[in-house]
């Protein structure tokens, strides 16, 4: 899955919009890799947002097959790394 739809099909991003922009500001990594929005994402990978004052880090657990997925099952596919 690409990594702007899985951004915003995990509830990291409320929109895929919002995802597309900030990989196109390359602020979206992957395994310590800028990224572009077509980058496709696997189990295993570390995804880091930097934003201005901090930045998330979320380990892939699996992938979603559906578009979008419930907020409250956001845990079974990403965890959050400190």
């Amino acid at each position: 899955m690409r990594i702007d739809k899985f951004l915003n099909a995990v509830n990291i991003t409320k929109r895929r919009a919002v995802a597309e922009d900030m990989c196109e500001h390359q602020v979206v990594f992957i395994n310590n890799s800028c990224v572009k929005k077509a980058k496709e994402v696997k189990v295993g990978d570390i995804i880091e947002i930097k934003y201005l004052e901090y930045s998330d880090k979320f380990e892939v657990l699996q992938i979603p097959t559906t578009k979008s997925t419930p907020k409250s099952k956001q845990l079974d596919y990403v965890k959050k790394i400190q």
